[in-house]
């Protein structure tokens, strides 16, 4: 019989990337303490999120392979959370515009059988363009990304606002970096619909 799996996630961006695998999924949003523990760096913060996330769903759901991901921006060092509202939107891209912003994308899967855990994470740079007041006003009257850490949504019209990405997987800087799940839900035998 097929493993049941779980995303551990409320976000519809990470639904509709883990969709694409064509696997059969249910959702579960976990409450977990997100804040960052002392001197943690962002990329640890990322992963550790995503493994707590998968933890605590995979408690629930003993049978389930369950996915939990996390991801948190950073420019000099400091993080750039979702915004919320069009004012910090707007504060953020200002301040991102012509700047190189890292984005990390944790991804952790917990088999609820066994335990067994595993965890890594994905860095994504992004260097945006130097664009004007106007340019970023009107963008984010179209894409309203309120809900995006770092107010700009790749896989839409926020893809104007950006001059180069980097990462070894494409799919990390929108929330779910398939490249490495795919790898992970091979470790645990669940099969891809390409055999």
């Amino acid at each position: 019989m097929p493993r049941r799996i779980v995303l551990a996630s409320s976000s519809r961006y990470r639904q509709d990337l883990l969709a694409r695998l064509r696997l059969p999924f249910t959702t579960e949003v976990p409450a977990i303490d997100e804040s960052p523990l002392p001197g943690e760096g962002h990329f640890r913060t990322a992963e550790r999120l995503s493994l707590l996330k998968a933890k605590a769903a995979a408690q629930r759901q003993p049978d389930a392979i369950v996915i939990g991901a996390d991801q948190l921006a950073e420019l000099d060092g400091e993080a750039i959370g979702k915004p919320g509202s069009y004012p910090v939107a707007l504060q953020q891209l200002l301040a991102m515009r012509g700047r190189t912003v890292r984005f990390h994308s944790g991804i952790a899967l917990v088999d609820g059988t066994n335990g067994h855990c595993l965890a890594n994470c994905v860095t994504t740079e992004v260097t945006f363009r130097p664009l004007s007041l106007e340019a970023i006003e009107s963008y984010l009257h179209w894409d309203q990304p309120y809900d995006c850490a770092g107010s700009a949504k790749i896989e839409s019209l926020g893809i104007c606002l950006v001059e180069s990405v980097r990462s070894d997987d494409p799919t990390a800087l929108i929330g779910l970096p398939l490249i490495l799940l795919t790898s992970m839900l091979a470790t645990v035998g669940i099969e891809l619909p390409l055999r």
